[in-house]
């Protein structure tokens, strides 16, 4: 199955086949961002993704914690 774990949720929660990023190194960056705030909401043992997403975008600082950096 192509469709892997990282791939679905990215494709899903981030909506990432409709990017209209397409050269250089931009989608393969955007990949990897994608990845980190992955990475980050599981470790914090979030379930849900996209409304942890969501939630965490209203406000700048509220993700960083996530990421080990204290505003």
């Amino acid at each position: 199955m192509i469709e892997n774990r990282h791939h679905l949720v990215r494709d899903t929660t981030f909506r990432e086949d409709a990017s209209r990023l397409r050269t250089g190194s931009a989608p393969r960056a955007m990949a990897a961002f994608r990845n980190l705030a992955i990475g980050a909401l599981r470790l914090s043992g979030v379930d849900n993704l996209a409304k942890a997403t969501r939630h965490n975008a209203r406000n700048p600082y509220r993700p960083l914690p996530f990421i080990g950096i204290t505003p």
